[in-house]
């Protein structure tokens, strides 16, 4: 049995066709956000002890990551950028302006979440002094450089230091070379997980798009090849969450290739309210459940709209 043809890249989309769907993903996400926050609120006694750190401050730093990137590509209306501004500032009150995420670290000292989770603040020019003191101290250990991560997990943890402004150095070629993606392997092995993980080694290599240029050729031809395909297998199955985040490895290559079709048939499931479900299923008529739910899903879409807008906007900005 010999293995597949190597498919070639797909010509470059229509620039026009795809900002007019980003763009109404993209505003519909983040207005949908910004009006359930206080549906992803922290009890009054929280403590950075955080027993089910899923429930409210994962989803939390997730909504902040969006609207992080909505006011760093600068290319949002005027109601979107209030939104984005009001969930940041929504958000780090959640955190107590930072001190939350400063006890919890001084609490576990081998844990990255409250550095990964502030660089979205940091992205958006927030700042706590005492929490950044302490990521310098703790990134100065031996115990924290030898922690045991999987590879793209030690790649979040150097990007979000480089946005941090932290005195951190990162050898990428290394990082990216002990990734799934940075061996560019068999491309139709690929399963669920891994594509996941795989995805999360190009959001951080690239900063979320910041630094189209990060991936090595090798890796940008890898990509730019088998990337359509990924993305009409799982959306063939209606997995939409993982459909929008292949999305942002596009709009993260120095060369965006997805069709106006892939949009328009991501664009046809989000909901009126902006809403973009997580797949086929039927969605709850529950609103904290829906929250729930498809919070993520519709933070990972209005990060793909925001990016795929940006990238093809040329120089206009939305009014």
């Amino acid at each position: 049995m010999t293995a597949p043809s190597s498919p070639q890249p797909p010509p470059s989309p229509s620039p026009a066709a795809v900002r007019r769907t980003a763009h109404t993903l993209s505003t519909g996400a983040i207005g949908w956000l910004y009006a359930n926050r206080q549906r992803g609120a922290f009890a009054p006694d929280v403590t950075g002890e955080l027993t089910d750190p899923d429930s409210v401050y994962k989803p939390l730093g997730e909504s902040a990551l969006a609207a992080s990137l909505i006011l760093r590509e600068g290319i949002a209306s005027p109601a979107d950028r209030r939104a984005a501004e009001g969930l940041m500032e929504f958000a780090w009150a959640q955190l107590r302006e930072g001190d939350l995420l400063y006890e919890r670290q001084l609490r576990y000292m081998m844990m990255t979440d409250p550095l990964e989770l502030y660089t979205h603040f940091a992205r958006a020019g927030f700042r706590h002094d005492r929490l950044h003191a302490l990521f310098n101290h703790l990134g100065g250990l031996t115990s924290r450089g030898a922690a045991e991560q999987l590879p793209n997990r030690r790649l979040a943890v150097a990007n979000a230091a480089r946005v941090a402004g932290l005195d951190r150095q990162a050898d990428w070629a290394v990082l990216t070379d002990a990734t799934w993606l940075g061996q560019t392997p068999e491309p139709w092995a690929i399963d669920w997980m891994t594509a996941y993980c795989m995805t999360h080694t190009v959001f951080h290599v690239t900063d979320w798009g910041g630094r189209p240029d990060a991936l090595s050729p090798r890796i940008q031809d890898y990509l730019g090849r088998w990337l359509p395909v990924w993305i009409d297998i799982w959306q063939e199955i209606q997995e939409w969450d993982l459909v929008a985040e292949l999305l942002i490895v596009d709009a993260c290559l120095p060369e965006p290739r997805s069709a106006p079709e892939v949009w328009e048939r991501l664009a046809a499931v989000q909901r009126p309210d902006g809403l973009v479900p997580r797949n086929g299923e039927p969605v709850t008529d529950d609103p904290d459940e829906a929250f729930r739910e498809h919070q993520h899903t519709t933070v990972v879409a209005a990060v793909a709209g925001t990016l795929a807008l940006s990238r093809h906007r040329g120089a206009r900005a939305l009014v």
